[in-house]
Order: structure tokens, then C-alpha cells, then sequence
């Protein structure tokens, strides 16, 4: 789904500019946040329809960030995906408990990446 718009939150900077690059290659629009404050103000400008989202970030933790997207009526619809190095199924399941749709493990293969990413952007383009 080109054209698609993407917001990647993530307070590591090389992961950050790798999956950018990556997705950007492939025809996204991507926008970037570096922690879960800033991925919030950017929600309402961004308009994204999928959020690949980090837990451990300073200040608001990825948990929150994907509780406060499915809790808000005007971004419920959003997909959301985990992307992190939190690999325990506890973890997992927190994830999804929070209104995560999927879950990505750190460190994945772009290509890996990309089939999930095309694979929630058609559930998003299904259910709308």
C-alpha cells in the first residue's frame, strides 16, 4: 500500500533512520518521533495509518503511547505495532493488552519488516 503514511517512534536514532530509509524506499511516507511525548503532539498534523512503535523510551514508554492511540476516538483505527527488543511473551501480551495489533521483535530482517507492514496496512484498508 504505497503512499501509505507511517509514524516510527523510536529514541534510537540509528534504528530510527534504518527503518525510515527502509520504508521509504518501498513508498511510504514516513515521519519519525523520537519518544512517545513527541509521537502523541505529532498524531493530529501526521495522520498515520500505522504506527511502528518502540517500548523502552524515556518518559512515556511505548505501553502508554499505544493505550492513549486505541483509547482516542479520532485514532482507534490505527494499526499499531510493537518494534522492540522486549522479546518475553509476557512482553508480548502487555503489547497486545495495550491495543497493540502485532509485535515485531528487534532485531528483525527489513524484508520481515516490510511483509508486516504491508500485512497491517491491508487489515487498516479492509476494516475502514
Amino acid at each position: 500500500m504505497p503512499d501509505a503514511r507511517i509514524l516510527v517512534v523510536d529514541d534510537d536514532p540509528d534504528s530510527l533512520e534504518i527503518v525510515r530509509t527502509y520504508l521509504e524506499s518501498r513508498g511510504y511516507q514516513v515521519t519519525t518521533a523520537p519518544d512517545g511525548r513527541a509521537a502523541l503532539a505529532m498524531l493530529e498534523e501526521a495522520r498515520p495509518d500505522l504506527v511502528l512503535l518502540d517500548v523502552m523510551m524515556p518518559g512515556i514508554d511505548g505501553w502508554e503511547v499505544a493505550r492513549t492511540i486505541k483509547d482516542h476516538p479520532e485514532f482507534s483505527d490505527t494499526r499499531v505495532v510493537m518494534l522492540t527488543a522486549r522479546s518475553d511473551f509476557t512482553d508480548k501480551q502487555r503489547g497486545l493488552r495495550a491495543g497493540a495489533d502485532d509485535y515485531i521483535v528487534k532485531p528483525m530482517r527489513l524484508e520481515d519488516l516490510g511483509r508486516k507492514v504491508e500485512r497491517n496496512l491491508e487489515a487498516a484498508r479492509r476494516s475502514a
